[in-house]
């Protein structure tokens, strides 16, 4: 035996081509804006395009084939953007004749994914960000996770006010980072977890606490320096425009 056939195989991760997008939401923080629109079709202004056409372009940019998208509120509005839209990739729609949940929903529109014994990439509706996804799915596969959620590290909105164990004022910070990693709302999801998902209810109270508590769920950071954020407000969309627009000053 050479010493090379003692050490363990390696295996590529699997090439992620299949995507879910859950766009059902009210988006009710963000009217006026989504009165005649679902939240998706918001455009941050300067940016040209809607949160969706980003979304697909970047999916597509990182090898998705095949997107599912999960609509409710307006999703009449939502597919005929989507008829009449250059796509880069082949999307599906599903509508909840029903509020799912989120757990119920991404349950419910994977179910429409042409490859179910492949993984698959979900993410919220709302997010704008652009990261490697294959890296992304290449730290899942290395962990052997069933789930692996992204987490971002957010700009806490207020001020913060630093002081030393006297009690005496050292500095003001401008909107600093979060101590905390939160939720980035975007995930690789193995071929099992569909299983795992409720029919109804919310996976993030039920789902990841059961793959936490058996180490089966991992959390990717973001890389320092990508641009994450969640569209929920009218002061979202605000400060995105300035934010992308300083970016690409």
């Amino acid at each position: 035996m050479t010493a090379d056939s003692t050490r363990p195989t390696i295996t590529a991760a699997p090439a992620v081509t299949q995507a879910v997008i859950l766009a059902g939401g009210q988006g009710s923080r963000l009217r006026p804006y989504t009165d005649d629109r679902p939240k998706p079709l918001v455009e941050i202004p300067g940016t040209g395009t809607p949160i969706i056409g980003h979304q697909l372009a970047w999916l597509a940019a990182e090898g998705v084939t095949d997107a599912v998208i999960s609509c409710g509120h307006l999703a009449e509005v939502l597919q005929e953007w989507l008829d009449q839209a250059d796509l880069p990739l082949k999307v599906t729609t599903v509508v909840e004749g029903e509020p799912l949940g989120r757990g119920g929903g991404l349950k419910y529109a994977s179910g429409a994914l042409p490859r179910p014994d492949e993984p698959w990439y979900a993410t919220n509706g709302d997010i704008w960000t652009r990261f490697s996804l294959r890296d992304m799915a290449s730290f899942h596969h290395e962990r052997g996770a069933t789930a692996t959620l992204a987490l971002a590290r957010p700009r806490i909105p207020w001020g913060a006010v630093e002081t030393d164990q006297f009690g005496n004022v050292l500095d003001f910070i401008e909107a600093p980072p979060s101590p905390f990693l939160i939720n980035a709302g975007l995930y690789v999801f193995g071929p099992g977890f569909r299983e795992l998902l409720p029919d109804v209810g919310d996976h993030e109270r039920t789902t990841f606490p059961q793959l936490a508590r058996s180490r089966r769920l991992a959390g990717y950071q973001l890389p320092q320096g990508v641009y994450w954020r969640a569209i929920d407000t009218a002061k979202d969309l605000t400060e995105a425009a300035k934010e992308l627009a300083a970016a690409q000053n």
